[in-house]
């Protein structure tokens, strides 16, 4: 429950702090002095974003503290747990804006951003306004009241599951289908030219192995020619040969080393080099031996090397990097064929999806239903006891099995109302009159409050349209809501006034140059003579006194 309101320079604020009760407050004031200045600093407090106006003329910034105790809310305190903001059973939010409309945010001293007051504000207070009631003749609005009512939280977790999965398969499927006429074009050119490079099979790294092979086949006789012209010259049949040449060399140097150990390593090299040009002579025999003139050979590797340049040049690809675009193609095709299994595919999976959310979908209408006579049954005996004695009310729930899933089931739903005997029940937005609408949406509020808690309740001038014995019924109402759960009411209404157990009064004073609003709680004394003001006006009676002490005593 909210247990104290700090408001510093904010609007015509200079300094107010309000300390809460259990129960029920309720907060009047003359009009334009500001009633609704606190809720509008709790809006603040629980993340509604704001404007350089709300900062009081002639001040940096305004600060807003509002603080909470939450032992006995399990969901606020699981949330501050999770987000390593919990101070026990204590949760403090303050919210500075400054004159340039920029604000920072707090919870329990820790900074956040005002998406986290918001998840946090919807633990801690539900606030109604007094245009609230528009709200009620808007079908989603009407859905989502007896959502609330029946608590249909998990179910329709599960149905927006299932209906975002299904809006995600089925805009991949869309998109297949759009490019099918495409990829079926890119498939056959594909086929075409996978079907080519596969005839032709070039193996990895075999086109380099094929320029080599060529090479050397293209210039064997010049090969043999060359070879044969060094064989002749290294030689050591022919005494003029290099290898007869250095032998006899390394000979008249073995002689010096003889002489002169000085002169052995160089001995020993050009024995080392003799035995190298023997080597290297019988080498460049066997290599001259290899040396192939097969015309047939050469033809067949001509004619792969020149296939290959060929389809390279077709490709647009190096003649090296043939063999790696073949693969890549192949991998393409593997694709667009994978694209077509994906097709077929996602089809059964959004018939699995769509079975899976219509189970959901299902249940949802069965307890909706349910749900919709017992509301239906509330709200008209509320009705009634809010001088309505003759209206009756339903919910119509219009079941419709769609191809396109929605994120709420397939139930439209809408509110309908008779206010006269006799009188069909038609839409609300046809029937209801202003203050009528007011009323069935106090009335609903209240059935809500019962079995969805909010540890705090603020009502903000939604007595709008209702007077007399009529009002007496509504401050009854939120009494009785009072006795379950801290309710906040600013009204004008005396018969709504006199049921709180606290009553805070609101007042704008000024000195000519400045004006500022102050809210100060009501001992007995001061509480009768606001009441007895919003009875008789500006001018107190003694009548009107003895009937604000009758409407305190009740």
């Amino acid at each position: 429950m909210l247990t104290n309101l700090s408001i510093r320079n904010f609007a015509i604020v200079s300094h107010v702090e309000i300390d809460w009760h259990h129960g029920m407050t309720t907060i009047t004031g003359e009009t334009g002095a500001g009633k609704s200045i606190a809720i509008d600093a709790l809006g603040l407090c629980l993340g509604e974003r704001a404007t350089t106006s709300v900062v009081r003329p002639g001040t940096d910034k305004a600060e807003l503290i509002a603080s909470f105790d939450v032992s006995g809310n399990k969901k606020a305190k699981q949330w501050l747990t999770e987000q390593e903001l919990n101070d026990e059973n204590d949760c403090i939010i303050r919210r500075l804006i400054n004159s340039e409309g920029r604000s920072k945010a707090y919870i329990n001293g820790t900074p956040v951003p005002l998406a986290q007051l918001k998840m946090l504000g919807q633990l801690l207070i539900n606030i109604h306004g007094q245009h609230d009631h528009q709200l009620l003749l808007k079908t989603t609005e009407q859905r989502q009241l007896l959502d609330d009512y029946a608590q249909h939280h998990g179910l329709l977790d599960d149905i927006k599951f299932f209906q975002k999965q299904w809006r995600t398969k089925n805009n991949e499927l869309n998109s297949l289908l759009e490019s099918q006429q495409q990829r079926q074009a890119q498939q056959q050119l594909l086929q075409y030219q996978v079907k080519e490079l596969d005839e032709f099979s070039l193996q990895q790294g075999e086109f380099s192995q094929l320029e080599a092979d060529f090479k050397r086949h293209a210039n064997a006789q010049q090969l043999l020619v060359i070879s044969g012209q060094c064989l002749n010259q290294l030689s050591d049949e022919n005494e003029y040969s290099v290898s007869a040449q250095l032998q006899k060399i390394a000979d008249d140097v073995q002689q010096l080393a003889a002489l002169d150990k000085g002169a052995e390593s160089i001995a020993n090299m050009l024995v080392d080099a003799s035995i190298q040009i023997q080597e290297a002579s019988r080498d460049l025999n066997y290599y001259q031996q290899s040396i192939d003139l097969d015309p047939e050979a050469f033809n067949l590797i001509e004619e792969r090397y020149s296939t290959a340049i060929t389809l390279a040049r077709k490709h647009q690809v190096n003649p090296e990097d043939l063999f790696d675009y073949h693969q890549k193609l192949q991998a393409q095709l593997s694709q667009l064929s994978g694209d077509e299994e994906r097709h077929q595919h996602l089809h059964d999976e959004l018939d699995t999806i769509k079975e899976q959310y219509h189970q959901i979908a299902e249940k949802l209408r069965v307890s909706r239903e349910k749900s919709a006579k017992k509301l239906a049954k509330l709200i008209t005996e509320s009705m009634r006891e809010l001088s309505m004695p003759d209206a009756r009310f339903n919910v119509q729930i219009d079941h419709q099995v769609n191809e396109q899933l929605s994120s709420h089931g397939y139930d439209d739903i809408e509110f309908l109302v008779s206010m006269n005997p006799g009188q069909p029940m038609e839409a609300l937005h046809k029937v209801a009159s202003g203050g009528e609408l007011s009323r069935i949406s106090l009335a609903i509020q209240v059935i809500l409050a019962e079995k969805v808690i909010t540890p705090t309740l603020i009502f903000d001038e939604v007595d709008v349209g209702i007077s007399g014995p009529t009002a007496a019924k509504v401050g009854q109402k939120l009494q009785q809501l009072g006795s379950n759960t801290q309710v906040i009411c600013v009204t004008h209404l005396p018969q709504v006034a006199s049921k709180g157990q606290q009553q805070l009064f609101v007042a704008k004073l000024t000195d000519g140059k400045h004006t500022q609003t102050s809210v100060t709680p009501l001992a007995q004394d001061a509480r009768e003579r606001e009441i007895a003001r919003l009875l008789a006006g500006d001018e107190i009676t003694d009548n009107a006194i003895a009937n604000a002490k009758e409407l305190l005593a009740s």
